[in-house]
């Protein structure tokens, strides 16, 4: 994979892929993805940027077949309502991509359920929205999960006594254990694939540091985090380049379930796909089996056993 490029993609056409985010590495992604002729489905919670992203997608790709859909993750109402239209919509789902993300905002802000955001939304929301497309992805062809982790989750822990930061709130302990859980959903959704023959590609991915608006928009555009990432935007490199080890593990032939990619220099900050390096932390199955199965009970959300129908998805709301 030495030097690994976006027109190194092997042709996606006859694939169907959902991408979470509508800028940034999410962008980046599914212009890639329809530029290898996927069939892309954008999913993001504002309609304008999503009509923003679909407008320069098509002007780079005419023949692009890419289409909008509203989600927003930090609501599971709005996940499950998605969930419900794709599965009408659509026979199958061959890719997901779970990078939309919330990045250290400075005070503590919850999602429409009451979870802290950044757990919340950037673990628990695609942890349901997995869940929702289960069935389409259990009938996609050779079909991958790519769930967005960070070099953050270096420094997290779960907190399992106080996940919702709700005794004390750090926006980056906060951020940081959130992708952590991230990289944790994605080891163990592999495990748990092989265990029960759901025949499902789980893969990690996590970008470097890269120039996107997580950070302006998450700590604000004034933050120390904001105007580092405005006035030194040389430290940070290019979001197509950070885009490159998500895509990556979204298609090569080279890729296994239950790895995890990054860039290769520079202590995984930049560069092109590589095997990235697993935080002993993520490494702790009982940690992983209790964080899935606590995530199961606070979203509400259950994924079929080895035995189950695979048209399942249980939603409980109560």
């Amino acid at each position: 994979m030495t030097h690994w490029k976006a027109p190194d993609t092997l042709s996606q056409r006859g694939r169907i892929a959902v991408v979470t985010g509508t800028g940034g590495l999410g962008f980046e992604d599914a212009l890639a993805m329809s530029r290898a002729g996927a069939t892309v489905i954008i999913a993001g919670r504002n309609p304008s940027k999503g009509a923003i992203a679909i407008d320069r997608i098509r002007k780079s790709v005419p023949d692009a077949n890419v289409r909008f859909e509203a989600l927003d993750l930090a609501s599971l109402d709005s996940i499950e309502a998605f969930g419900e239209r794709l599965r009408s919509s659509i026979d199958r789902l061959d890719l997901l991509i779970n990078n939309a993300g919330v990045m250290t905002p400075p005070k503590r802000q919850l999602t429409a359920d009451g979870f802290e955001l950044q757990f919340g939304t950037n673990h628990l929301g695609h942890f349901a929205l997995t869940a929702q497309l289960l069935p389409l992805l259990r009938r996609g062809n050779q079909s991958r999960v790519v769930t967005l982790s960070s070099i953050a989750a270096r420094a997290g822990a779960i907190n399992f006594d106080d996940l919702q930061s709700e005794r004390g709130y750090n926006p980056m302990h906060a951020y940081s254990q959130s992708k952590l859980a991230c990289l944790m959903f994605a080891l163990e959704l592999q495990r748990r694939s092989d265990a029960a023959g759901w025949g499902i590609r789980s893969v990690a991915a996590h970008p470097g540091i890269s120039r996107t608006d997580l950070l302006p928009n998450g700590a604000g555009a004034r933050s120390a985090a904001g105007l580092a990432r405005r006035f030194l935007w040389f430290l940070f490199q290019p979001a197509a380049q950070g885009a490159l080890p998500t895509l990556f593990a979204a298609t090569s032939p080279q890729v296994q379930g239950g790895t995890y990619y990054g860039p290769d220099k520079l202590s995984e900050t930049r560069g092109h796909p590589a095997i990235a390096k697993v935080p002993a932390q993520a490494l702790d199955t009982g940690a992983s089996e209790r964080l899935w199965r606590e995530s199961e009970r606070l979203a509400g959300t259950t994924f079929p056993t080895a035995h189950a129908q695979d048209s399942s998805v249980a939603r409980m709301k109560e």
